[in-house]
């Protein structure tokens, strides 16, 4: 956008020479911070003196803005006149020291600024990243008369995730308030709103009802994922940072239902490369370590807790690649191995099974005698399946719910196939389920939230064309009543249908898909298409819903295939196994295979086929180009790997443990013959066979996947002369998550879509 305009503050991007004027060199770096409306912005200049002519630039770090051209310096050794004439913005200051001490103008606006000297530097190699111009440049080429903007499907909803109170006493929702988003508290019976949560330079993240009094919510420091679990009370006062350790990631792994001033956590705190549980006071901070996880090269990756807290088993890696399952005697107090198994297999505890008389009976979700997940009754201290509750032939099993006021009667069990289905199994819920039939038809709907007594219920209603609508529903009244429209400008009958497919791979591997396909396509029109590999790879699968950016392609005229390649989750054991190694290779035949079906339907043309995917998607861009660069005329790479050597050395901390499971899943790049093929399907080094330009997009902070995946790609293909736009966000991680950097991002990649898909 040219000029920006955020937060009140209009940032105009120029081209400029910077002239001085009879200067004292004030080379550097200056950090100083605008209080504006109640935000603070961060303003970073950097500037730079050679023969005496300066030259400079300005950083908005929050809103992901950096090398934005100053056209005036000016300094007489005491006074600094900083500016960017476009935008009317002049800083005069007098130096003092190692600061600058003056006022920021702008527009008839004076605020006081003051810099300070810092050490500066940005991650990666900002002179790679292209200039704004260049990207507002690539956004107007999505030319043309359409129904809806990018805005349309990727402005937050004004309102959004609602919750109840355990006493069904109030409603809890976020709230956007221009760019920000806060939480807010209705008190349903008066219907007096507070704000709770103040969203101020980092966005919340989670938040929920600890009690009926307290919210906890959870942030990041732009995008890095070193989570803090922050508290507050409903009036919003009494906020606290409940873990205030720097470089420390900590987790929700259990509420405390009947110890309402408790949660269980899990913290990096001692080791960076361990979790271990904590109990926390969420009125007081106090930290009670639960168990100690003093192996890391055998750490233990999950912990059982029942209820009441209490630690009953937990799960340990072993020689990296194999599980253990230790069980907790109630009598003896140790923990005995249960089970042994390859990390692959699963045996989790869901629930204990807190109807029995018998303590040690729990709800296992295991495939250790299937190769589907199924759900089994399970004697713990015997160490055997007292009988099979659950199981599909085709399908994992997705999960279960229990009623905590019914005495923990199953509700339901759940699979996913081509949608998501829910089985009613209670009494309760099966008259529930038959009128939520009733009322909400040809849509799917879910139970998202209800108070302790079960008189509240939350529902949302979505489907392939519906965002999503919030429904309460009042079991005194039987009634439901509409809560929440979270996207009505999108109008479900100008939305695209998406199709379940299946097909078979070149080496006879049924597999299945979606394609979404424009009204052009349904009318027999043959329409561009866009890949969409998903992000993991393993134990993720696309699934069938709304999907904004399917969505947005198909508003266009492109239809977008996702295919659930070998190695996605949900289609049991083997199919999942039979990825391993492939990445790269097996695993993009049955993405091209999936373009070929889509192709040979009659459904896109295939001169016009584009790839675009993120994480492991945005590898899978890059490996399409590589391996097939007849089929797609360009691709679009979103914080994805260019080299597997480098991936793997860039592991966060807490990755470093499962490095051997890593390398089962991709390459052991300690074994020669592995290590060759490692390169092989590692794009960086196979530059000379990508012909077709590429977008890269990166979040600057991306613990997962390091800046210098994105950096080194870029720089490779620019080399050889490729066009590529480079859209780097410094304050975002693996992913965008801030809605005004999605709408540059998304803005732009339409923009380069289409100069090669019209």
């Amino acid at each position: 956008m040219n000029p920006i305009k955020k937060v009140g503050i209009a940032i105009a991007l120029t081209t400029a020479i910077l002239m001085g004027v009879n200067a004292q060199s004030v080379s550097g770096d200056w950090k100083g911070t605008l209080s504006v409306q109640g935000v603070s912005l961060d303003l970073i200049f950097h500037l730079a003196e050679e023969n005496g002519i300066y030259s400079g630039s300005m950083d908005v770090p929050m809103q992901g803005a950096t090398g934005i051209p100053v056209d005036k310096v000016e300094t007489d050794g005491k006074s600094v006149k900083l500016g960017i004439s476009v935008a009317q913005i002049v800083f005069n200051g007098t130096l003092q020291g190692d600061s600058i001490v003056g006022n920021y103008e702008q527009a008839g606006m004076t605020l006081p600024l003051t810099l300070k000297k810092i050490e500066s530097s940005l991650p990666g190699i900002a002179a790679l990243v292209s200039s704004e111009e260049e990207l507002q440049a690539l956004k107007l080429s999505d030319k043309g008369e359409y129904n809806y903007k990018v805005e349309d499907y990727f402005t937050k909803p004004k309102a959004s995730s609602f919750q109840l109170s355990p006493d069904g006493n109030y409603l809890s929702y976020i709230e956007k308030d221009g760019l920000k988003n806060h939480v807010y508290i209705k008190e349903i019976a008066t219907g007096k709103v507070t704000r709770a949560i103040e969203e101020k330079k980092e966005p919340v993240k989670g938040y929920g009802w600890v009690n009926d009094n307290r919210l906890i919510y959870v942030m990041d420091n732009g995008g890095n994922e070193n989570y803090h679990i922050y508290a507050v009370d409903i009036d919003g006062s009494n906020q606290m940072d409940l873990t205030p350790f720097e470089g420390v990631r900590a987790m929700i792994l259990n509420e405390l239902k009947d110890q309402k001033d408790y949660i269980i956590i899990s913290m990096n705190k001692d080791n960076r490369q361990v979790f271990e549980p904590y109990k926390l006071n969420v009125n007081t901070g106090a930290l009670e370590k639960l168990f100690e996880n003093d192996d890391p090269a055998n750490p233990i990756q999950g912990y059982d807790f029942d209820k009441d807290g209490n630690l009953r088993g937990y799960t340990r890696m072993v020689n990296g690649v194999e599980m253990e399952y230790y069980y907790k005697d109630l009598q003896t107090g140790k923990f005995n191995l249960l089970k042994k198994m390859k990390w692959y297999d699963t045996f989790t505890v869901l629930s204990f099974n807190y109807a029995s008389k018998d303590p040690d009976d729990a709800y296992v979700m295991t495939n250790l005698d299937s190769d589907k997940t199924e759900i089994v009754l399970y004697d713990l201290k015997q160490n055997k399946s007292i009988r099979k509750l659950f199981s599909n032939p085709d399908y994992d099993v997705a999960g279960m719910r229990l009623s905590r006021k019914r005495n923990y009667e199953i509700d339901y069990f759940a699979y996913e196939g081509e949608r998501y289905v829910i089985l009613p199994q209670s009494n309760f819920f099966r008259d529930f389920s038959k009128k939520m039939a009733a009322e909400f038809k040809d849509v799917e709907y879910y139970v998202t939230d209800f108070d302790d007594n079960e008189t509240r219920f939350l529902i949302v209603v979505q489907s392939d064309k519906v965002y999503g609508k919030y429904y309460e529903y009042d079991t005194r009244t039987g009634r439901f009543s509409l809560l929440y429209d979270l996207m009505p400008q999108l109008n479900p009958n100008d939305m695209a249908e998406m199709r379940p497919i299946s097909f078979k791979s070149r080496d006879g591997l049924t597999l299945h898909g979606y394609i979404t396909l424009p009204k052009a396509a349904l009318e027999g029109e043959k329409v561009p298409l866009v890949v969409n590999p998903h992000g993991g790879p393993q134990g993720i699968r696309d699934s069938w819903g709304f999907n904004p950016e399917a969505q947005l392609f198909a508003s266009r005229g492109y239809a977008t295939l996702q295919v659930n390649f070998r190695i996605s989750g949900g289609y049991g054991k083997e199919f999942l196994r039979a990825g391993f190694k492939q990445i790269g290779r097996k695993v993009m035949e049955d993405v091209e295979d999936g373009v070929k079906y889509v192709i040979d339907q009659g459904w896109v043309d295939p001169a016009k086929v584009a790839i675009y995917g993120g994480s492991h998607g945005g590898y899978a861009t890059l490996m399409g180009l590589v391996k097939s660069p007849d089929l797609y005329t360009c691709g679009v790479d979103y914080v994805g790997i260019s080299n597997i050597e480098t991936f793997f050395a860039s592991f966060p901390e807490y990755w470093k443990p499962l490095t051997d499971m890593a390398k089962e899943i991709w390459y052991d790049l300690d074994n020669p013959e592995e290590a060759k093929i490692a390169r092989e399907v590692s794009p960086i080094y196979q530059i000379d066979k990508i012909t077709r330009p590429v977008f890269v997009v990166q979040g600057a902070n991306d613990p997962r996947v390091n800046i210098n995946e994105s950096d080194q790609i870029v720089t490779a293909l620019r080399a050889k002369g490729l066009y590529v736009p480079y859209m780097v966000k410094y304050n975002e991680g693996h992913g965008f998550y801030r809605e005004e950097n999605r709408m540059d991002f998304y803005s732009a990649m339409m923009g380069f879509l289409a100069r090669y898909l019209k």
